[in-house]
């Protein structure tokens, strides 16, 4: 199921996100989600990890089985560094980490690749999807095509 990718918020305010209709000005100049970054690395200034993030919402009755994103680099130094589903519990004290998928995804593309597998059930809890960001230069963009989730019946 494609999820609407062009609303992720930033984590903090090192991280930037624009969007053009007509081209992302790279590589294929397909448009998407055009992520920027102030500062260099993958941990803000400010909150920890520099991310891109949104809540999840799936069909009743179906279970979260991976991640499929879809993205461009304009250079390789600068890329996807974890997919991480993180789950609220029942008692909203916390959110439990159900997918830690820390492959760093540095082809240029644009290609679509999968996370490691898991198992989340939406039922029990909110869901949100966190995109952690590396920059080796914050002249470099990356660029989210499209974001699926792989679901399976309960």
């Amino acid at each position: 199921m494609w999820i609407n990718h062009l609303d992720f918020l930033p984590g903090d305010k090192d991280v930037r996100l624009a969007f053009n209709s007509t081209s992302s000005g790279i590589g294929s100049r397909l448009s998407g989600l055009i992520i920027n970054s102030t500062t260099l690395g993958d941990i803000s200034k400010e909150v920890g990890d520099k991310v891109v993030e949104k809540g999840l919402q799936v069909p009743p009755g179906f279970l979260i089985k991976g991640v499929r994103v879809c993205y461009e680099l304009s250079n390789s130094r600068s890329y996807i560094t974890q997919i991480r589903l993180a789950q609220l519990q029942n008692l909203p004290s916390a959110a439990v980490v159900m997918l830690d998928d820390g492959t760093d995804l540095t082809d240029i593309g644009p290609v679509c690749v999968n996370s490691a597998p898991t198992s989340v059930d939406p039922s029990q809890g909110a869901v949100r999807l966190d995109l952690r960001v590396n920059y080796g230069d914050t002249s470099d963009s990356i660029v989210l095509l499209g974001v699926g989730l792989n679901l399976e019946p309960k």
